[in-house]
């Protein structure tokens, strides 16, 4: 009987470990080739260090951010954008106007989703990718898909291995045999999870290992209040952290997700 919960714990578990080993193993190589790029070959300002941080959402929050200090955009704690100055300073700031459309007011999130996968965010991500500073969106995102698969998959074996004992009804010593077996595929993924935090947790995030690097530059510079003025270091705190380094309470509820 418990072989039935077994077969499935183990099929999901080598299958979950595959796929996390092949994941890596595209993610190194390019990582070789990236490396092959020198970090140079990009600039480093408040957008790319926000797309190092937090990807492309961050670079959309920094920019609605900078309009609504500067009077081109209201920000309502209501989750509304509405449009002060059609002028966009920048290509990026021109997308956004572009994208909030003819009435000159939207949804914030909705905003944020359709700014998140606009050309000039996604040729920001390239040029830092080809720089070997930031890790190709699509790795990224699979590497933390296999890695959550491999996490339910530990999950799963332990609750078939409880199914399998309580439906079973082993008790003492006819249990081990059941624990022995199910040890495999939890042994699997949980081995699989430990060497992930070193090999592949580095993918998991936006930023590549030189990218890193980077950012940590950065951080020290702002806590030393090398900043130009009050705007570049709050900019900033924005591009680290996101909008909970804004100190006015209205601005952090109007860039909160809302629920329509």
């Amino acid at each position: 009987m418990w072989l039935l919960f077994l077969i499935p714990a183990c099929v999901a578990a080598v299958l979950s470990c595959l796929r996390l080993v092949r994941t890596t193993a595209t993610a190194d190589a390019l990582a070789e080739q990236d490396g092959l790029h020198p970090p140079e070959a990009v600039g480093i300002g408040l957008y790319e260090t926000a797309y190092l941080a937090g990807g492309p959402d961050r670079v959309v929050e920094l920019a609605l951010v900078l309009m609504a200090g500067r009077g081109r955009l209201h920000l309502a704690h209501t989750g509304w954008t509405t449009v002060v100055d059609p002028r966009g300073r920048s290509r990026l700031e021109r997308a956004i106007v572009a994208t909030v459309g003819p009435e000159g007011q939207c949804r914030t999130d909705e905003l944020r989703r359709a700014m998140a996968g606009h050309p000039t965010v996604l040729e920001m991500g390239a040029r830092l990718s080809l720089a070997g500073l930031a890790t190709p969106a699509l790795i990224q995102r699979s590497t933390v898909l296999v890695v959550r698969q491999v996490r339910h998959a530990l999950l799963l074996t332990l609750v078939l291995l409880a199914a399998a004992l309580a439906l079973s009804g082993f008790t003492g010593g006819d249990a081990l045999a059941p624990l022995a077996w199910f040890s495999l595929p939890l042994v699997l993924t949980a081995g699989t999870l430990l060497m992930a935090r070193v090999d592949v947790y580095p993918y998991t995030r936006w930023a590549s290992p030189i990218g890193q690097e980077v950012l940590r530059e950065v951080r020290p510079a702002r806590q030393r209040g090398l900043a130009d003025d009050e705007e570049r270091e709050l900019l900033t705190a924005v591009a680290m952290n996101g909008p909970a380094a804004l100190a006015d309470p209205r601005l952090r509820a109007a860039l909160r997700p809302h629920r329509t």
